[in-house]
């Protein structure tokens, strides 16, 4: 087996991803912009403590440790001639497959296989089905493929043993029913950066109480997936086909042209100028040179896989449509109009502007005057913006919470008054090991917000979800003051659609990024709304902002809780302003942030700005850390979220001066 290239688990779930990946994955002049630091991973996703969360549910088993294919193999097949025993990491191979399993659980010639995944499932939710009247759900497919690959090595190699087949995962409607069942499961790391989770205390059966883990068989689906039948409705091959094509190709290190998709944007193998320079490749470009015949000229004109919301990427790519400049308004409306009666840009008439603007090559910003005026006009002072930063764990840290709960560990509050003076009026952080925090989250976030009736800003629609999910929280507390504060939560928020109690409040948040989307259009952004990238777009068109932000304002108490004498405005050497996110300390060094949001984005999210807070908490709440190691990330989530409502108020600020700008050269003209 020395030598032999074989497909894995990981392997087979590239190919699946895009069959590409599996010829530029491990090769070193193929830069891959993917994670790398697997205890990052491990932070994000909750696997690895997952994984020996449901070891501790078959207890007595045996772990493979050795990572040589031959020995672990070899092992395998040793503890397999026992005629019960269970298994941790064993090994199957079959031809040109290879494969270890989480836990097989041998009985005779019966063997179970379970597949653990870091992944929330709830089986009373029909809506949430792994399967539906089409066959596998989607967002299921990848999870269902990985575990029929693997009772297909095993059933090919081991005959003379009967398969089952399980998925087992988060289970959603199970509350855990001990206290501190999260903190037995610490992740570390070694001096050879392998992640590895330590287990302290009683993890025996009785110990951990209530199973959160669900077991899920797939063997129906795993069955119809190894018929003869196409996989894909546009091809031919099977499910064992197209493995095995896998195998093949991957063996004798061929490449798979994939089809040209919308997901190509996130490409991993998009290397940047920068290392294009130092001679690396970039498979982003192999790809598109080789199916479309692109130029080195034709990656530099906007794409449509920059075009905000566009829903038909594929179908338009599939027709050769691949720049913003080929399209027109029916491309993107369609053949029935829509007639836009809201107050500032529609969907399509912000497609339109992005596309218009790219055709001409203006980089000049929009802004709808009016629309604001509309808004803007009916507020009370003073303003708040408020920022929430989350988690959610897959192992719940205290008794009663269900696996994957929202946990809001931190706020950050900006007051913006009539006279434009900003103060960063509050905040709260709490970091404590195994704490449940939300209550009293809401608790200090009721304390801030009451002091007057001003109106509320949020970024999104993240915050008005966690009031709803601690409003729910809240009816299943004991907590005393519970009614009172599920009742000042109904004046801030509204009800989402799977609530149960419906409210809307008089003081409802207003969604500063819907606000965006139909008052303000920069193509400095590429497309982007996310905070991070609309910050500094407004910046370098904002000669006010730039005035006020390039001197020290947080000289008054108050005016700043985490910074002294500070100044936002710093500019390249060609004079274009430095997004204040560059400015502050990165929380994890020699690790772009942007992927930590990529890496924790929710399939059904449309942007996220807080993957490297949520994993400083998961660092800080599931790795062993030095006090200074505490102290630094503490102070740096602090700054951050600090900055995240700052930058809500200077957009504000931006478009207040815009406003302010438009009515004046108004009354001229009268």
């Amino acid at each position: 087996m020395s030598g032999q290239r074989y497909l894995t688990k990981s392997k087979l779930k590239l190919a699946l991803e895009c069959p590409t990946k599996l010829f530029y994955n491990s090769k070193k002049e193929y830069p891959d912009k993917k994670i790398q630091d697997t205890f990052l991973e491990a932070l994000a996703d909750g696997g690895f403590q997952v994984g020996e969360l449901a070891k501790c549910y078959f207890p007595g088993g045996i772990k493979i440790d050795e990572h040589d294919y031959d020995k672990a193999l070899l092992k395998t097949n040793e503890l397999l001639l026992l005629d019960k025993v269970t298994i941790y990491e064993a090994a199957f191979c079959f031809d040109l497959f290879f494969i270890r399993a989480d836990i097989v659980v041998k009985d005779g010639n019966s063997l179970k296989l379970f597949e653990v995944k870091a992944k929330s499932y709830d089986p009373t939710n029909l809506k949430a089905s792994i399967s539906n009247a089409n066959g596998i759900s989607p967002k299921w497919q990848p999870y269902v493929y990985d575990v029929t690959f693997q009772k297909y090595v095993i059933s090919r190699s081991r005959p003379d043993l009967k398969v089952k087949a399980f998925l087992m995962l988060a289970d959603k409607s199970k509350k855990t029913s001990v206290d501190g069942l999260n903190q037995h499961f610490h992740i570390q790391k070694n001096k050879d950066n392998k992640v590895s989770v330590k287990i302290s205390g009683d993890v025996s059966p009785a110990a951990i109480g209530q199973e959160i883990l669900c077991r899920v068989n797939i063997d129906e689906l795993a069955d119809m997936l190894l018929k003869d039948d196409p996989l894909y409705n546009d091809d031919t091959k099977s499910f064992r086909e197209w493995i095995d094509f896998f195998a093949q190709k991957y063996k004798s290190d061929q490449r798979i042209q994939g089809k040209i998709r919308a997901y190509c944007k996130t490409c991993e193998f998009r290397a940047t100028p920068e290392q294009e320079a130092l001679g690396l490749k970039n498979g982003y470009k192999e790809c598109w040179k080789s199916v479309n015949g692109f130029t080195e000229e034709d990656f530099l004109k906007p794409s449509i896989l920059n075009l905000w919301d566009f829903r038909k990427k594929n179908e338009y790519l599939d027709n050769k449509v691949f720049f913003q400049s080929q399209l027109s308004r029916i491309d993107l409306e369609g053949q029935k109009p829509k007639v836009n009666t809201e107050p500032g840009l529609s969907r399509v008439d912000r497609q339109e502007l992005q596309v218009q603007k790219s055709k001409d090559n203006d980089l000049s910003h929009f802004f709808d005057h009016e629309g604001f005026r509309q808004i803007s006009s009916t507020l009370t002072y003073p303003l708040h913006f408020i920022d929430f930063e989350t988690s959610a764990v897959a192992i719940p840290f205290n008794a009663n919470r269900r696996p994957y709960e929202q946990i809001a560990f931190q706020f950050s509050h900006h007051v913006l008054h009539q006279d434009g003076t900003v103060e960063h009026k509050g905040q709260w952080l709490n970091t404590e090991e195994g704490n449940f925090p939300n209550f009293e989250f809401i608790r200090k976030l009721k304390a801030d917000l009451d002091r007057d009736s001003g109106n509320i800003f949020r970024y999104a629609a993240h915050e008005n979800s966690i009031l709803n999910a601690i409003h729910r929280q809240l009816r299943e507390s004991p907590e005393t003051d519970a009614k009172e504060l599920c009742s000042w939560i109904e004046t801030i928020s509204k009800s989402t659609g799977d609530s149960t109690v419906k409210w809307e409040g008089n003081r409802n948040m207003i969604d500063l990024l819907d606000c965006v989307k139909k008052f303000y259009y920069s193509p400095l952004t590429n497309g982007s709304n996310s905070i991070k990238d609309i910050l500094p777009a407004i910046l370098n068109n904002s000669s006010f902002l730039q005035e006020k932000y390039s001197r020290p304002i947080y000289r008054e108490k108050n005016q700043s809780l985490n910074f002294s004498e500070k100044v936002w405005i710093g500019l390249t050497p060609q004079g274009k302003v430095i997004s204040p996110y560059k400015q502050l300390e990165p929380i994890f060094t020699e690790i772009d942030e942007s992927l930590l949001d990529e890496l924790l984005m929710d399939e059904e999210a449309e942007l996220s700005d807080g993957g490297a807070a949520m994993m400083a908490y998961a660092q800080m709440q599931f790795a062993e850390m030095k006090p200074e190691e505490r102290k630094h990330i503490h102070s740096s989530l602090l700054k951050y979220c600090e900055l995240d409502t700052l930058a809500m108020v200077m957009i504000w600020e931006d478009w207040q001066q815009q406003l302010r700008f438009f009515e004046s050269n108004d009354k001229q003209f009268e």
